[in-house]
């Protein structure tokens, strides 16, 4: 009778620690905290599909770039493509993202995309990136960089053609993508790989003298992996900060990331490898300018991204959020007549054409720009944090966001609209091609005005802080 009374008396207190536990459980999910079961736990499965097409272009254009080109493409070293990853929560929230072996997407083929893309599919700003690899082996596009290619009327016509054979491509991958969804997992990790070099602090002809290279740098290699329900590796998400600029030649091509990705497909058949590229706007590969080397840093590339799949990554939730937003850079005042005109007559090759357009311009009563809409957006995979940009980026950028949120999240740049050099306040100071003369290359009518830096990593606060995301040290 003792020992029924005793025994009765645990059952009761082991009900009462059941209950409270569940409690606890139930408390946590209704405030939004992650609780992880196991990682393969169903708060981990999510909903993704990838749709991939060859985007090389069938007949000779001029090669986007390099402004010492002097005749279109001959031939092809290997094919350019467009893929999409789409992916979805448990909760129905979705997320589009396109890589391209493009330069970079201009604004208004940009909008048109993604205005189309939510008339199809309801996905907002918000939920689109189209990102480009910015290759520099790839096809020029309308509405951009006109000013560095001396293009003739048959290659005008062909550009456009081009354009919006691209357009269309990608607006159908998507669809595709969004057929081809199914249960999955997510996981990611960061990797390193090292053939990256700050041009700006580091003369390319003297890299093979050097014992030590100067200039702030970033090494990482994000990598987020797609497995399916019974642990088959899908789809690979991959990507660097660094210029592809190994290739100059006439020959389409991906360049490094092109190679990488060759290499990972290679490696896993059947499996979708897609770059995209970081904030890499003063950052070569250096040695560059043969084939042999642009497959040595794929591979390269390739190896940093195995080794990362072969070791532990952090299981992402499915939970997706995200914020999304546009913000006006100023620009300084556009040079004067007078300053327009000697630049017309002293100049040459682009700065030449810029000058006479933009004088063109402001004779026939054109007013020139004051600012710009720059695109910022911040995606929460799970526990991952991608923090994307448009433009040119230069690698201060990324660096000063991992100090701020933390050495492993993602930095994206080339993406949505790649409009011009996005420099530091130190490199808008001291000039140069990221500083200031690329800005002509990109047809903008003068550089930015200072505190370009400053408003963007703030505005990059409140986007974070709508998301809840707390800096690391605070």
């Amino acid at each position: 009778m003792m020992g029924n009374t005793i025994f009765h008396k645990w059952i009761r207190v082991g009900n009462r620690l059941l209950l409270s536990f569940s409690s606890a459980l139930f408390f946590l999910v209704l405030m939004g905290t992650t609780v992880s079961y196991s990682q393969s736990g169903e708060n981990n499965r999510w909903q993704a599909g990838t749709a991939k097409a060859i985007i090389t272009p069938e007949k000779p254009m001029w090669l986007a770039g390099y402004g010492h080109r002097d005749k279109p493409s001959q031939g092809t070293y290997h094919d350019l493509w467009a893929k999409v990853l789409v992916m979805e929560d448990q909760r129905g929230n979705k997320g589009v993202l396109v890589t391209s072996d493009i330069l970079g997407f201009p604004q208004k083929m940009s909008e048109r995309i993604r205005t189309k893309l939510y008339q199809n599919h309801g996905v907002t700003k918000a939920q689109v990136i189209l990102n480009s690899t910015h290759t520099h082996s790839g096809p020029v596009l309308e509405e951009a960089l006109y000013d560095i290619y001396p293009l003739d009327p048959e290659q005008l016509n062909l550009v456009s053609e081009y354009s919006n054979f691209l357009e269309q491509k990608i607006i159908e991958l998507v669809g595709q993508a969004m057929q081809n969804m199914k249960p999955v997992r997510l996981y990611a990790a960061n990797g390193v790989s090292r053939f990256q070099v700050n041009r700006r602090n580091n003369a390319e002809r003297e890299v093979h003298q050097k014992t030590a290279l100067e200039g702030p740098i970033d090494h990482a290699v994000p990598v987020i992996k797609v497995e399916n329900e019974e642990g088959g590796l899908e789809t690979i998400l991959f990507g660097y900060a660094c210029h592809p600029t190994v290739l100059d030649h006439y020959y389409w091509s991906g360049d490094y990331p092109g190679y990488a990705q060759l290499e990972l497909e290679k490696y896993h058949p059947g499996v979708t490898a897609m770059f995209f590229q970081g904030a890499a706007g003063d950052q070569n590969p250096i040695p560059r300018r043969s084939v042999p080397l642009a497959k040595q840093y794929g591979r390269t590339l390739a190896a940093a991204v195995d080794r990362v799949l072969e070791e532990e990554m952090a299981p992402l939730p499915a939970t997706f959020r995200l914020v999304y937003r546009e913000i006006d850079l100023a620009l300084e005042s556009a040079p004067s007549e007078e300053e327009l005109s000697e630049m017309a007559q002293q100049e040459s090759g682009y700065m030449q054409r810029w000058a006479k357009r933009i004088l063109a311009f402001t004779q026939s009563g054109g007013t020139s720009l004051t600012s710009y809409p720059y695109p910022l957006q911040i995606w929460q995979i799970g526990s991952q944090l991608l923090f994307n940009m448009g433009g040119e980026v230069t690698v201060a950028y990324a660096n000063r966001l991992k100090a701020d949120y933390g050495h492993d999240i993602f930095v994206m740049a080339y993406s949505n609209d790649v409009m011009g050099y996005i420099p530091s306040e130190i490199i808008l100071k001291e000039g140069g091609y990221e500083g200031y003369s690329s800005q002509m290359v990109y047809g903008l009518p003068a550089k930015w005005k200072p505190g370009l830096e400053k408003q963007i990593l703030e505005t990059f606060d409140e986007m974070a802080a709508e998301l809840s995301i707390s800096k690391v040290y605070e």
